[in-house]
């Protein structure tokens, strides 16, 4: 595709950068508007957004680290390479949403009302970061000859995360990117249907995505590491995720919910 957007003299600006900056961007924009309209400290939900946003890319990079650390054992000149790579999705999110966790707690912001102002925007964001994983070549699929496979011919993919050329893959970046477009229609669409209660929209996002991920794993053809042997990193997270959701769903719904006028009113704002 296209890895490089463009050079200015030593300095060049790669397609994948952009679109991540602009997933990040994007993502943040619809969780401050959706904070806005529920009542919420827009200031802090700033704060949580860039924090968010640094854990994110650091998670990600570090289960990476994780996931291939024979590799950079065995050459230690790769881990210039984490500075190209976008990291492991599944790491920046277990990542972020701890960090997440912490700042909710010490800045007494609504827990779950929170989560679910930004369970969106993640989608939103995720989205478009894909599509500069496609322009990159990163996150490819395995050889097919399905009608819609994607053939990359830029050598620079193949020098920095090792795309093969010349071969029909599965587009699994597209295949991820309409997963979270689709994720991000229901939660907006389901989003004051039936019997809403704080909660249920960030745990519905975990379920879905995590059932998505789990299936577009089986297309992938990068080297993403075996857990048991079997199963990739990611399908082994979803393994967990997916109980998981279901039951905090469940758990929340059975919770008293709190008064109107008590879950739309902004947290004390603490120095």
């Amino acid at each position: 595709m296209f890895p490089e957007l463009f050079s200015l003299g030593p300095i060049t600006v790669y397609t994948y950068g952009v679109l991540l900056a602009a997933a990040y961007l994007l993502g943040l924009k619809l969780a401050m508007t959706r904070a806005r309209a529920r009542g919420l400290d827009a200031t802090r939900m700033l704060d949580l957004g860039i924090y968010i946003i640094i854990s994110a890319l650091v998670g990600a990079k570090l289960l990476l680290l994780i996931v291939d650390f024979d590799q950079f054992r065995r050459d230690p000149a790769e881990l210039l390479s984490l500075a190209r790579s976008g990291g492991v999705f599944y790491g920046g999110l277990i990542l972020a949403v701890a960090v997440a966790f912490w700042f909710m707690r010490k800045h007494r912001l609504p827990l779950w009302q929170t989560c679910d102002v930004f369970a969106p925007g993640i989608a939103l964001g995720h989205a478009v970061g894909r599509l500069g994983c496609l322009a990159a070549g990163c996150c490819y699929g395995k050889p097919t000859t399905v009608p819609w496979a994607v053939t990359f011919t830029n050598r620079l993919a193949a020098a920095n995360v090792g795309t093969p050329l010349n071969v029909p893959l599965h587009p699994t970046q597209i295949y991820e990117s309409a997963a979270e477009a689709l994720i991000l229609v229901v939660l907006l669409a389901t989003e004051k249907k039936g019997r809403a209660y704080p909660g249920r929209t960030f745990w519905l996002y975990m379920l879905m995505y995590a059932v998505s991920r789990f299936i577009i794993e089986f297309y992938r053809g990068d080297e993403r590491g075996l857990v048991l042997g079997l199963l990739s990193t990611s399908q082994f997270i979803s393994t967990v995720l997916v109980p998981l959701s279901v039951v905090m769903l469940v758990w929340l719904s059975r919770r008293p919910q709190p008064s109107p006028e008590v879950a739309g009113k902004p947290a004390r704002r603490t120095s």
